[in-house]
């Protein structure tokens, strides 16, 4: 298949190009900077988002379009500047991501777009599935709900797959590896109450999930991506010293973290409890559903590196 990919040079992006290459899938990379990556006879980068780039006139015919675009959240506090640049990157490169499909000779089968659980706001008692229509209240979720809308545009045009992606562990990126640090210094414990939920989904299972959607043309609408075994903090935190063979005994509390990160410390004093009704209705299998294994499989990876 030949696979359009935005977003495709980060945590999560390059490692699915890596299986994609690998299963012998030719892939176009968008990215605001072709000249600093090395395209191959199967890789290639192609310039967008900036004056005078139309990167449908350097694309051959697509089969499969995926949006991964869209500015970090954890890479500076939420100033007003900041979290207006978190939504106009994921808006604008929805958009853009339409208009080149809409030029293109003859439409792609399928697009699969990245977003988030925060849709649903933070709980500490319900559960969502994908039946929850109502976005909550906070920022994110203001964020993902209007990313979302902008993604459904392309309903019409399109068979459309939005995947809402939970805590993503891998074994050289992402979240875990900062989770991972304080163990191996002895100074793990509880973030704040340690009673917030963490729906997360190792970075296999994630991938696998969106080729799923890919390859099934069964597959349309909203997804969780997120394993079927969320955990609440306290329970993600003691699985990481059972395997370190650390303690968990140290809290952060929650004051230290709100004046460090200020609003942006929701990312790690609150969550919520999601479960991938979808998925595992239209028939798809989880390789490491129980949190356990899937840090054991990513440690034990480390450790190899």
């Amino acid at each position: 298949m030949r696979i359009l990919i935005a977003g495709g040079t980060g945590f999560i992006g390059s490692q699915m190009i890596d299986k994609l290459a690998q299963e012998g899938h030719e892939i176009f990379v968008l990215t605001r900077n072709p000249e600093s990556y090395d395209s191959t006879e199967q890789i290639k980068h192609i310039g967008w988002l900036k004056d005078g780039m139309l990167p449908e006139r350097q694309l051959p015919a697509i089969d499969a379009v995926i949006n991964l675009a869209g500015e970090s959240l954890n890479s500076g506090r939420w100033t007003g500047k900041r979290k207006q640049t978190i939504l106009n990157s994921r808006v604008q490169s929805v958009k853009e991501i339409i208009r080149i499909m809409k030029e293109m000779p003859e439409p792609p089968d399928v697009f699969v777009q990245a977003s988030a659980i925060g849709f649903y706001g933070t709980s500490l008692h319900q559960t969502f599935t994908e039946q929850q229509s109502e976005p909550g209240n906070d920022f994110l979720a203001r964020v993902v709900s209007r990313w979302e809308q902008e993604a459904h545009k392309a309903e019409s045009l399109i068979r459309t797959v939005i995947i809402r992606f939970g805590v993503v562990l891998g074994h050289s990126g992402g979240a875990l590896p900062k989770m991972l640090m304080p163990y191996k210094l002895f100074i793990g414990g509880n973030i704040g109450s340690g009673n917030q939920w963490m729906s997360w989904i190792h970075l296999d299972d994630l991938i696998n999930l969106v080729q799923y959607s890919i390859m099934n043309d069964h597959v349309t609408g909203i997804l969780n991506g997120t394993a079927p075994n969320p955990v609440r903090n306290q329970e993600f935190g003691e699985t990481i010293g059972q395997l370190l063979n650390r303690p968990h005994w140290l809290p952060v509390p929650s004051f230290v973290l709100n004046t460090i990160f200020g609003e942006m410390s929701i990312l790690l004093l609150k969550g919520q409890k999601v479960l991938p009704e979808q998925p595992l209705q239209l028939g798809f299998s989880f390789q490491y559903p129980e949190l356990k294994r899937a840090l054991e499989s990513i440690i034990q990876n480390r450790k190899k590196i």
